[in-house]
């Protein structure tokens, strides 16, 4: 029977409490979410973090080291701490490098690594290889996972580039981000396509964008993948029905994965399987 790992992506970094009102902002409420989370049957939180006061997306290395704190000194799930970046604006591309990787500094289980430039929805999301290149091998020196993050087919080719020189160690883990605007629209056919592209002894996990999270979610277990949820892709348990909460959404994907006949991975097994 195959162990499903579930991602529980509490905030990211537009939602806000106008949109949803359980959107977590400060460190406190983020943990507590990613805590709930835990206890639905998510073993991984992928934090960003907010300006406690105002919810604006933040890179303040500290409410990252708070957020992670709070979540190991209650519970064993593994934590991945962005490194996106989208809201630093620095002079320099040298300087963009260094404030992105600052959370790998606090030795989370795994860090994104976004790989692939794109327009993302209203800006776009620069990701060089100059970037990719340094990510990965700051990560591996570390000892922190990588998540490489792919929107598109040609940054699944990017990936394997790093993987070739070994830059990302065994077994690769990517997140498949299905729908959004303007990455890969989130369809069956291109979920399989993007599945096919993927080294054959890689680990992948699948996130689909608003709607699109229950359908993606339940191919990419049928595919024999991973899955994400939470309020970073989606608000909604359906249509018209705000989700309770994160814990919600993760509920969700504990029952699409029973129902497939499979069972949601703990911590430890989610850990084993990812050579942590």
């Amino acid at each position: 029977m195959q162990k499903v790992i579930i991602t529980a992506a509490v905030t990211g970094s537009r939602p806000t409490k106008e949109m949803n009102s359980a959107v977590p902002y400060s460190p406190a409420e983020i943990a507590e979410a990613a805590v709930a989370c835990w206890r639905a049957g998510a073993a991984v939180a992928h934090i960003h973090v907010r300006d406690p006061r105002t919810g604006a997306p933040s890179s303040q290395l500290a409410l990252f080291e708070d957020v992670l704190s709070r979540i190991r000194q209650e519970c064993d799930m593994l934590v991945n701490l962005t490194t996106s970046g989208l809201n630093i604006a620095a002079a320099n591309e040298d300087e963009v490098i260094a404030r992105r990787l600052e959370p790998v500094t606090l030795r989370p289980d795994i860090c994104s690594l976004d790989v692939g430039s794109m327009n993302f929805q209203d800006r776009p999301f620069v990701n060089s290889p100059r970037w990719a290149e340094a990510a990965a091998r700051r990560m591996r020196e570390a000892g922190v996972k990588p998540e490489i993050e792919v929107f598109d087919v040609g940054h699944i080719d990017q990936a394997r580039d790093l993987i070739h020189r070994g830059l990302v160690a065994d077994p690769p883990w990517f997140q498949l981000c299905m729908g959004i605007p303007w990455g890969i629209p989130a369809s069956p056919e291109n979920l399989i396509f993007m599945h096919n592209k993927l080294p054959t002894d890689c680990l992948w996990s699948v996130l689909g964008v608003g709607r699109h999270q229950l359908p993606m979610i339940t191919m990419g277990v049928l595919l024999g993948g991973h899955v994400r949820v939470g309020f970073e892709d989606n608000l909604y348990r359906r249509r018209g029905e705000l989700a309770r909460d994160n814990a919600h959404l993760v509920e969700m994907a504990v029952d699409v994965i029973h129902a497939l006949d499979q069972e949601p991975a703990s911590p430890a097994e989610a850990r084993a399987l990812l050579g942590l």
